[in-house]
């Protein structure tokens, strides 16, 4: 369906009509169309001509008949909804495809489409009712012969006739405009897809359908607040492309629909009959859509080493907190990072003295405390002050910390030193003594040999 900007459509009253002087801005200048073949008994002449005028530079359509709105001492009023000729409401659905064609062919260059335009609008609003007859001589009473003339209008409009009413009660409203925010979770500075909607009253989509919008807290690719979207040509939804600026991104749309009913919008008096000009039917529809952003998410990475030697300590224990190294930290959706014990996570680091929290609410401070020493970091660790490492996470970023552990003092030989009293320093010493057969003889004879030499030496003496 090729929508353009709306023309002004129109639909006149009146039979005098056709005797307007013609000048540009007179209703009476002919447009485009077809004339019968022939006129109906009693029918003024210039009655043939079925097609579109010219009103004030705009193409417009005229139902020619007089009419006492509802009788002659009562004028329409702006806004008053159009009546048949006998002064009675249109059937919803005659109203819905008059005001659907009148939107959707108002801008035509067919003459067969004019022609057929008009033939349906007579067919529909001047049929035989009451005191609206075939048979009076009086104008303003009527009716319109829609077989006659449709046994005298070219074929090719008569098949332009049966296209537009299909197209009518196919696309005929109400309309329906719908906005629809994504499901999932908005980022700031994100892209995400909105929907725009235009179903008819078949709840099928509408075709090829422009829908405005404005988007506030958030911009298109280009940075701009505001555009236009068509929906597709099998009538699936339009999708407009949305970067959230702000916490609360929403969309407001508008698209044209024809009305339920169209309605007067510009009636002349003349004595007892009325010209008037009413709308094409279309109405202005609003939907809007409402989101909730955040910024990204981020992370934090720390990382555990020794104060000495820079290398990773793994396996240590760490708890997760919030500012205050109390409470719980905040994950992206708002809830709190807890382990299965209600209490903030705790987590290890890993073989190479890392971890890493991901998907955290941002921005928020966040603190990392050490739970336990690690084997060989006991003596310097202060359980009522533990080694613990803050910072700022920021949008869409991973915080780096670093927590250092001083190790134990080695233990190494000691000396009793001298005492205050001047004592010598005293050593210890433990002997392991293992007694063989063959050192046994060896020292055997040796005590033997010096007993004997002792007792020679005393014999000599003597």
């Amino acid at each position: 369906m090729g929508w353009k900007r709306l023309a002004a459509v129109a639909m006149v009253s009146g039979l005098a009509l056709l005797t307007v002087p013609s000048t540009a801005s007179a209703v009476g200048v002919k447009g485009i169309g077809h004339n019968a073949s022939g006129l109906q008994p009693n029918a003024t002449p210039g009655s043939e001509w079925h097609g579109s005028y010219i009103w004030q530079d705009k193409q417009v359509w005229c139902v020619q008949y007089a009419l006492p709105a509802p009788d002659s001492g009562v004028g329409y009023r702006e806004g008053d909804e159009l009546l048949t000729k006998a002064g009675k409401k249109l059937e919803a659905g005659i109203a819905a495809n008059i005001s659907y064609l009148l939107l959707r062919y108002s801008t035509t260059k067919s003459p067969e489409e004019a022609a057929a335009l008009a033939h349906l609008l007579h067919s529909w609003t001047s049929v035989p009712d009451g005191a609206v007859r075939l048979d009076t001589t009086d104008p303003k009473f009527l009716a319109y012969d829609a077989p006659f003339y449709a046994a005298r209008l070219p074929q090719p409009v008569m098949d332009a006739v049966a296209r537009l009413k299909a197209d009518a009660e196919t696309n005929r409203g109400p309309w329906t405009l719908s906005a629809t925010a994504p499901k999932e979770p908005l980022i700031i500075g994100s892209e995400s897809t909105w929907t725009l909607a235009l179903v008819k009253a078949n709840d099928k989509g509408v075709t090829n359908a422009p829908i405005n919008f404005t988007l506030t807290d958030a911009t298109l690719a280009d940075g701009k607040t505001s555009g236009t979207a068509t929906t597709g040509a099998d009538g699936q939804p339009a999708t407009v492309k949305v970067i959230a600026t702000g916490p609360k991104p929403s969309i407001a749309a508008v698209a044209d629909s024809p009305a339920d009913r169209p309605v007067v919008h510009f009636p002349i008096q003349t004595d007892n009959m009325q010209r008037m000009v009413t709308t094409g039917g279309e109405k202005k529809l609003n939907a809007a859509a409402n989101g909730q952003a955040k910024t990204a998410p981020g992370a934090v990475k720390i990382t555990k080493i020794d104060s000495e030697t820079k290398k990773a300590i793994p396996g240590v224990a760490l708890r997760v907190t919030a500012k205050d190294q109390t409470k719980a930290a905040k994950k992206q959706d708002d809830t709190d990072l807890v382990g299965t014990d209600g209490k903030p996570l705790v987590l290890q680091t890993g073989p190479d003295g890392t971890v890493e929290v991901p998907d955290l609410r941002t921005p928020q401070e966040i603190c990392l405390v050490e739970v336990a020493a690690p084997k060989g970091y006991e003596e310097f660790f202060d359980p009522k002050a533990p080694p613990s490492s803050c910072g700022t996470l920021a949008a869409g970023q991973t915080l780096a910390l670093e927590l250092v552990n001083k190790p134990n003092k080695p233990v190494v030989p000691s000396t009793i030193p001298a005492g205050a009293d001047g004592q010598t320093p005293v050593a210890t010493a433990s002997f392991d003594m293992q007694l063989r057969p063959g050192l046994m003889l060896a020292v055997g004879g040796l005590v033997l040999l010096g007993a004997a030499l002792a007792g020679f030496l005393v014999w000599r003496r003597q």
